[in-house]
């Protein structure tokens, strides 16, 4: 019996874009539902609850879309700092040069945190920082529940420059805005994009 091999063509196109669009459903269902992070950790010794919040992609709808989706594929849903009144960690700056149009994101995906920094709507971030999610974990009332004490910030100029003024050799700050990479009461450190590169400066709460 002769094939039809022009029929089967189709049939595999067809299957191919019905998988794909199943995939892209998937994923947007798995990613686009708050999650509540509960569990427990042991602490020198001694198990300590923790508790905190999870946002999706979807939650921020300043993003532009390429962002949005670079995210999503990745899995992507944004922690909150037991601080937080309003969805964050996802921030808008010029971190590549002065005027530029950038974003930069706290990332958790399977157990693991990045901090992503997106240059004029890229698709391929630059990842500037990665640690487990229960490293950032840290007790903050009395309940002893400890929530996640990771948060990112736009920095002008101008807060560089703040943040720095007490020491003996402050560095300069640059023309742009930095990204500030803070553990809650701990400290901040400054990420700057620098003759093309980035850059630390630490600094001190």
């Amino acid at each position: 019996m002769r094939v039809n091999t022009s029929t089967i063509r189709v049939k595999r196109r067809m299957l191919a874009v019905l998988l794909a669009v199943c995939t892209a459903g998937c994923l947007h269902a798995q990613t686009d539902v708050e999650t509540v992070a509960t569990g427990s950790i042991r602490i020198h010794g001694q198990e300590q609850s923790y508790s905190f919040r999870r946002l999706p992609v979807s939650s921020f709808p300043e993003l532009p879309p390429i962002v949005a989706t670079a995210l999503m594929e990745r899995g992507c849903m944004i922690p909150q700092t037991w601080q937080a009144h309003r969805p964050e960690n996802v921030v808008h700056g010029s971190f590549a040069h002065a005027g530029s149009e950038d974003w930069a994101v706290l990332c958790s995906s399977k157990g693991e945190t990045s901090l992503l920094v997106f240059f004029a709507q890229s698709q391929t971030p630059q990842r500037l920082a990665e640690w487990p999610e229960e490293s950032r974990l840290q007790r903050h009332d009395p309940s002893g529940v400890l929530g996640y004490n990771w948060g990112i910030d736009a920095a002008t100029p101008e807060q560089f420059r703040d943040a720095f003024a007490a020491q003996n050799n402050p560095p300069s700050p640059p023309d742009h805005d930095t990204v500030a990479d803070s553990v809650i009461d701990q400290k901040t450190i400054y990420h700057a994009y620098q003759q093309g590169r980035w850059k630390q400066y630490e600094a001190d709460e």
